[in-house]
């Protein structure tokens, strides 16, 4: 069995499997050289977390695969291209740790000011005044995934309320067509919705205009997502702030006016980069292969368009 990884570690990690099964020929492709080998004999890919180059025609000669796992919880790049024999899983649940914590530093940063005293600290002038507060707040979580239950998980403890979004309404959660309606109550609205066509544009100017006043928004989700030109007009007008770990096109040009704009703090898409993101991806992609030569039901099994 030929299979492609994306580092050295999960190579190293299937060099020894349970049960007496047998080792497969392990071949580590990260993007950044020549393939690796035939594609046409590669049975499993594990690409790495950065998309690699030419992914369509790729997958159009790997006639032989028979599962893609992806280390993220996005998908986008490889379902449309999906060979007819191919079994896609994603990373559901690898990230959720690191993505949930960023959303709370991300807010807690904005609602205190934290950038605005960082750079006073560079001019070594004391600042002092009030800040905005997370507690007493309605946060509006879009896409309440795994991800979002473990935002709310770490928002128990700051006296906040939690309002929860998804694609369809099912109990204690709204569905995606009531947010016209809840908008406007949310102090901070994030944003954890998979990149879709469906999700692409979800944020646009009417989205913005029924935030409230001096309302947040975070993005941890796909920069797809948001229509850049209306959030810099709001940035600019001062109405609302952001936290953006995901922008339009990644990296961000240093030209762009997203860095300038007021109002806006913004992170590399580092928001699942963690040691435990990795660990555990390391331990989905070992348990999945076993899983495959096994026979048994694979894990995070994408149908239909998520």
């Amino acid at each position: 069995m030929n299979i492609w990884v994306a580092t050295q570690d999960i190579a190293d990690d299937l060099s020894t499997l349970p049960d007496g099964l047998p080792v497969p020929d392990r071949k580590v492709y990260d993007g950044t050289g020549p393939l690796p080998g035939p594609p046409e004999e590669v049975e499993i890919w594990v690409p790495p977390l950065v998309p690699v180059p030419g992914i369509p025609g790729l997958l159009a000669r790997m006639g032989n695969l028979r599962l893609l796992q992806t280390v993220t919880a996005g998908v986008e790049p490889y379902l449309p291209h999906l060979p007819p024999k191919a079994v896609l899983c994603n990373a559901r649940g690898v990230h959720d740790a690191g993505t949930a914590e960023w959303a709370v530093g991300a807010m807690i940063a904005m609602r205190r000011d934290f950038p605005g005293f960082v750079t006073a600290q560079a001019r070594g002038e004391w600042t002092y005044h009030h800040t905005g507060v997370l507690a007493d707040s309605t946060v509006l979580i879009v896409g309440y995934g795994s991800i979002g239950e473990a935002l709310e998980r770490r928002l128990a403890g700051f006296e906040v309320e939690i309002v929860r979004v998804a694609r369809t309404a099912r109990e204690n959660v709204h569905g995606q067509d009531e947010l016209p309606a809840l908008l406007p109550h949310a102090d901070v609205v994030v944003l954890l919705v998979p990149a879709t066509t469906s999700t692409a544009g979800l944020v646009d100017a009417e989205f913005l205009a029924r935030m409230k006043d001096g309302a947040l928004l975070v993005n941890a989700a796909r920069g797809s997502v948001v229509d850049g030109d209306a959030l810099l007009a709001e940035l600019r007008a001062g109405r609302l702030r952001a936290a953006l770990d995901v922008t339009p096109v990644e990296p961000l040009p240093s030209d762009h006016p997203l860095w300038t704009a007021p109002g806006v703090f913004i992170t590399p898409h580092v928001a699942g980069s963690t040691p435990a993101s990795v660990r555990r991806t390391r331990e989905l992609v070992r348990e999945q292969i076993i899983r495959h030569l096994t026979g048994r039901p694979l894990a995070n099994m994408i149908t239909g368009h998520y």
